[in-house]
């Protein structure tokens, strides 16, 4: 740990707060020209830890039911969404497992030791890179799956096998481009003040390296995602527009769920990424009023992009008539398992289309 006192501080208390755990404490007072920040602090420390630990329960309750499902009422993985959905849950399980932490160090401050503050930091990156890439992968795939039907049923085998390699690739470059969070995270203690975990860039540089992990997750992380999905989906709808179905219209209003929850959960956080990283470039804002309601506002659009580990299952599980059956289905031998049901007999899931059928243009996105 490194103790920071108010006059080394100075040089970047204008800058804004720290991307991952916002830096909110009170470094000084007004005289010494530094602004006070302990209402933000005072309000982060009310709001933050109640929400994370609904977050957390919210989100490990559905993914670890879509974990189980894949794994104990389907005797095996069929489609390539099937593969991403997986990886998808255990992707916001791992993120989840470091609420508790965020939610103790918003409480009380960071209590936990460097290596600790350095894991959980790049945890956050890793799935918010891995989540982006394998929605952007299931939108590919259900772009193939209905808009080339023939091609996706006549390479199936071969579409699995690219689907765990693309895995692969995915978890790789979500840990090399979580990197920076590792190195740079940082167990900070501030003279009267409690420890906090942050990212510490160096100043030295005149903040390229802050403004250069912005831009990768701006731009990897979320608008080329959101440009392939969006890509996607708008092609989806043409073809689903032109099938003679009566639940086309169904199917419609999953897409835009899916595309809408992308949108609403993301879209703040990374515009506030993008004026930080502006403010990074050429700190302009010196007014500590303006400040602190930034800083309020950046803490709010966090935690508002932290849902999306709770939307997921929900959207790209849930809303399946298929994946209810399962469910049920997986209730209903835990009921016999623990003798809650009297005259209980257990009987063979039936074959059935996977969770997205690969030749079925209507139930893909089934309610």
């Amino acid at each position: 740990m490194e103790l920071f006192t108010t006059a080394e501080y100075e040089t970047d208390v204008y800058n804004f707060t720290d991307e991952l755990i916002p830096d909110t404490t009170d470094y000084g007072s007004e005289s010494s020209g530094l602004c006070n920040k302990e209402y933000v602090r005072q309000f982060s420390k009310s709001y933050e830890p109640p929400l994370y630990w609904i977050i957390f329960v919210v989100g490990a309750l559905g993914n670890l039911l879509v974990v189980c499902i894949f794994t104990t009422v389907r005797n095996r993985l069929k489609t390539m969404t099937d593969v991403y959905l997986l990886n998808l849950a255990v992707a916001d399980l791992l993120f989840l497992c470091t609420l508790p932490f965020w939610s103790t160090n918003a409480a009380q401050g960071w209590v936990f030791s460097q290596i600790i503050c350095q894991g959980v930091s790049s945890v956050y990156k890793i799935n918010f890179f891995a989540s982006m890439l394998l929605l952007t992968c299931i939108s590919v795939d259900r772009y193939i799956a209905i808009v080339h039907v023939t091609e996706a049923h006549n390479y199936k085998n071969k579409r699995m096998l690219y689907s765990k390699i693309t895995c692969v690739f995915v978890w790789v470059a979500s840990c090399l481009l979580a990197l920076p969070d590792f190195i740079f995270a940082k167990v900070k203690t501030f003279e009267f003040q409690p420890n906090s975990c942050v990212l510490m860039y160096s100043i030295s540089d005149k903040n390229r390296t802050k403004i250069l992990v912005f831009a990768l997750q701006i731009c990897v992380g979320f608008l080329l995602p959101l440009l392939v999905i969006v890509i996607c989906y708008s092609v989806i709808i043409r073809k689903l527009m032109q099938a003679r179905s009566f639940e086309k219209h169904k199917a419609l209003r999953v897409i835009f769920a899916v595309v809408a929850a992308f949108v609403l959960s993301q879209l703040p956080f990374n515009g506030y990424l993008i004026i930080e990283a502006a403010q990074a470039n050429n700190a302009t804002i010196t007014d500590c009023d303006v400040m602190q309601s930034l800083d309020m506002a950046g803490q709010i659009v966090k935690c508002l992009a932290y849902t999306h580990c709770c939307l997921n299952p929900i959207l790209y599980a849930f809303i399946g008539v298929r994946f209810r059956k399962d469910l049920l289905s997986l209730i209903h031998r835990l009921s016999c398992g623990l003798g809650l049901v009297d005259n209980c007999k257990l009987q063979p899931v039936p074959k059935r289309p996977s969770i997205m059928s690969d030749t079925d243009i209507t139930p893909v996105f089934s309610l």
